[in-house]
């Protein structure tokens, strides 16, 4: 890998990524496909046995206290902090005097509550992680507790746990097959608070379909990912929502040598 490349590289990944590089063309976002089917058929998914078994190998370690912090099934020395995000769920906990209730949609075994576990120990918290009917299940066996519970659906956690304070969607609208349509029946809730967090936008204005390739020794998979129009989802937020502040996190990727800086959003309920 040449210098310019490596350095490139830790701009755009925490350090304990670093040496899991190849290159650039083994793996990342690539395409620009016409539709979902079209780029699902070439994609091997993302339910795979494979992946769950690491993600919950990892997701104990940091439940045990043996590892400090897991994403995407990858163990790191150091919590990568979303700090808008924790700010977003201060903030909210604080407006409900200490009390927080989330909705984690697509938070996997529930790692960004273990990422912000030490700020919110000292609050009344209910995380929800809404998730695939396989994480769910093992989250259900092996992870949940008190505090972190798993469940299938929005409406399966609405009838278990009612109205939350916020909706968490961390970098989970890119891999769903409609993300505008997902974002109209969520504001049918009329959940107070939404955040958008970690989330790469594309760098067009217009949206942009593509698959993500991941590099094999994190775990062998491919699926269909967007890179939305920003401005889009705000417009369609702005229907039922005030965008109350907006972000850019500290992490980017790479999309035809463009850097994109990961960004979110809160919003409240008009």
């Amino acid at each position: 890998m040449n210098r310019s490349l490596k350095n490139l590289a830790k701009n755009l990944l925490p350090p304990a990524m670093l040496k899991l590089l190849k290159p650039a063309s083994a793996y990342g976002w690539k395409g620009n496909f016409r539709s979902w089917e079209e780029a699902l058929s070439h994609c091997n998914g993302y339910q795979a046995e494979n992946i769950l078994q690491k993600v919950k190998e990892a997701t104990l370690k940091v439940k045990r206290g043996e590892a400090t912090y897991e994403r995407d099934s990858v163990i790191f020395d150091s919590i990568e902090y979303s700090w808008p995000l924790l700010s977003c769920l201060m903030w909210v906990a604080a407006k409900n005097n200490g009390k927080l209730s989330v909705i984690d949609y697509g938070g996997a075994l529930g790692s960004s509550y273990f990422q912000n576990r030490k700020f919110l120990s000292h609050l009344d918290v209910q995380w929800n992680v809404v998730e695939q009917h396989a994480f769910v299940s093992c989250g259900q066996d092996f992870i949940q507790d008190n505090r972190l519970q798993f469940f299938a659906s929005i409406k399966d956690a609405f009838e278990k746990k009612g109205l939350p304070h916020m909706l968490v969607i961390s970098c989970t609208l890119p891999y769903l097959e409609k993300p505008y349509q997902f974002l109209q029946e969520i504001m049918r809730y009329e959940i107070p608070h939404l955040v958008i967090d970690t989330t790469p936008f594309n760098f067009e204005s217009s949206d942009r379909l593509t698959i993500q390739k991941v590099n094999p020794e994190i775990y062998e998979a491919s699926y269909p990912c967007w890179f939305l129009n920003y401005e889009a989802i705000k417009s369609e937020l702005s229907k039922k929502y005030s965008i109350h502040a907006e972000y850019k996190n500290e992490l980017g990727i790479s999309l035809d040598d463009h850097h994109i800086q990961y960004q979110g959003l809160l919003a409240t309920l008009i």
